[in-house]
């Protein structure tokens, strides 16, 4: 188990739709283990498994001291209200924009032993579920914003420094 490097916006590997998870073994149980211990810091709602390397679909969560992990994900429900908030990523650090989401969702998969999972809620819940999904398709938030709001999302991406770094 360890804190692995988080990719940032850029690489190829978060454009990219993660594979389902079809082997349920040790290496899948070590990389969930380390998005739990990734997720498991300060500032960190939610992580993909694309967002430390590794183009499989999971992810981990830490909600209002709710913390768990999710294998083969699919939104099942989301609610017709809508909520629209900051949202930020660890892959895009240091950078919030007000998304549209869904103000409930729920999401069904299974876990590390291939048994059922459902985790549903509301609110900052809710954003991240449909977040971290969205990361296993291949999509970063800012894609979803308005094309204004978008161009300036990434106008302010190339601004930082961290986006030469990678």
């Amino acid at each position: 188990m360890a804190f692995r490097e988080i990719r940032r916006f850029g690489d190829p590997v978060l454009r990219t739709p993660a594979e389902p998870v079809t082997v349920f073994d040790d290496r899948l149980r070590s990389v969930v283990a380390d998005l739990l211990d990734t997720v498991d810091a300060p500032g960190h709602a939610g992580l993909a498994a694309p967002q430390i390397g590794v183009g499989i679909r999971a992810f981990s969560y830490n909600v209002d001291g709710e913390i768990g992990y999710v294998v083969n994900p699919e939104v099942v429900e989301l609610s017709e209200e809508q909520q629209e908030g900051p949202e930020g990523c660890l892959s895009v650090p240091e950078l919030w924009f007000d998304t549209p989401r869904a103000r409930h969702a729920v999401v069904r998969g299974v876990d590390a032993d291939n048994e059922p999972v459902t985790v549903s809620g509301s609110g900052l819940m809710a954003r991240c579920l449909q977040h971290e999904t969205d990361h296993l398709d291949g999509m970063i938030y800012v894609q979803r914003l308005a094309p204004d709001r978008r161009r300036d999302a990434l106008r302010r991406i190339r601004e930082t420094d961290w986006f030469w770094q990678r």
